[in-house]
């Protein structure tokens, strides 16, 4: 005789028939208090408290200028746009989004494994990290549409099946983020509140999210209630600089309608001791290019 196995207790329930909210149940910063790394005390204070850090200059505008070749390269290429792992805006038909960017390219895929980024993901998690999810989102001038407000976790627990709140984000700029157009915003504070989202998921829901975001998504209540609680962080700032984020921190960035691009590149780990498990509100998993199931530590580059 056999047993199921044994499912993993859901401590963050959500797509239920009405919106819960729920305290957080995990740490904030996982490694233990003097823990060596690149990340200042008073930074790892500062993400503690208000679930993000910047970083002014993490990469040299040589560097930058290499990466940015790249995207470039890649939105140019035909075979790309046709590739399950490009999202292209409905209006233009331009690209929006290439996902498992790490594995696309041998150069975006040098950021994983560079110090300056791995070693931050590390001290934040206080364990090895493997990579959840890597893309390039392209925010082209002239209409370019936002993503609306949300929290990554509420998707990563719901459809990839994420148990924990262990999971880090970071967002690197590759051209300037600048007030009007379309940059990051947070509500500094939120990722301490877990909002449960209403309505079930449909099968197959990210060919529709990754374009308009709909299942997963907080009420305008919920959300109201947050912003006047926490207020709106707006990050701006130079090609070359980034933002970290903790996988709850509910953010979200508006349309782009000047003549001047933003494009990012977001590399999100995930501890070890977190691995995906079956979706806990969701039919099926998502494709393993937008939630990985392969769990292998990535190593510091040589």
């Amino acid at each position: 005789m056999t047993t199921a196995p044994e499912r993993i207790a859901d401590l963050y329930p959500t797509r239920g028939t009405s919106e819960v909210l729920t305290a957080r149940q995990d740490p904030v910063v996982w490694s233990a208090p003097g823990t060596p790394g690149p990340v200042s005390p008073e930074d790892l204070a500062g993400f503690e408290h208000d679930g993000f850090l910047t970083v002014d200059r993490l990469l040299a505008p040589d560097e930058v200028a290499r990466y940015k070749a790249e995207l470039d390269r890649l939105c140019a290429d035909p075979v790309m746009r046709a590739d399950e792992r490009s999202v292209v805006e409905p209006k233009s038909e331009s690209i929006r989004s290439i996902f498992e960017i790490h594995k696309v390219s041998e150069v975006f895929a040098e950021l994983v494994t560079d110090p300056r980024v791995l070693d931050r993901a590390r001290q934040i998690l206080g364990s090895d990290v493997y990579v959840h999810q890597s893309r390039v989102n392209v925010k082209p001038g002239f209409g370019a549409s936002g993503f609306y407000w949300h929290s990554d976790f509420e998707t990563w627990h719901a459809e990839d099946g994420l148990p924990r709140m262990r999971t880090v984000s970071i967002s690197i700029a590759l051209t300037e983020n600048l007030p009007t157009n379309g940059g990051l915003m947070i509500m500094p504070g939120s990722h301490r509140t877990f909002v449960g989202c209403a309505g079930e998921t449909p099968r197959d829901n990210y060919k529709k999210s990754l374009q308009m975001q709909d299942a997963g998504t907080p009420s305008d209540e919920a959300l109201t209630r947050m912003a006047d609680a926490h207020g709106i962080r707006l990050f701006t700032g130079p090609a070359g600089s980034a933002t970290m984020f903790d996988c709850n921190a509910m953010h979200g960035s508006g349309d782009n309608i000047t003549p001047y691009p933003r494009s990012n590149v977001f590399i999100v780990f995930n501890s070890v001791e977190n691995a995906a498990v079956e979706p806990f509100a969701a039919p099926v998993r998502r494709p393993e290019f937008i939630g990985a199931r392969d769990f292998t530590p990535v190593r510091r580059k040589a």
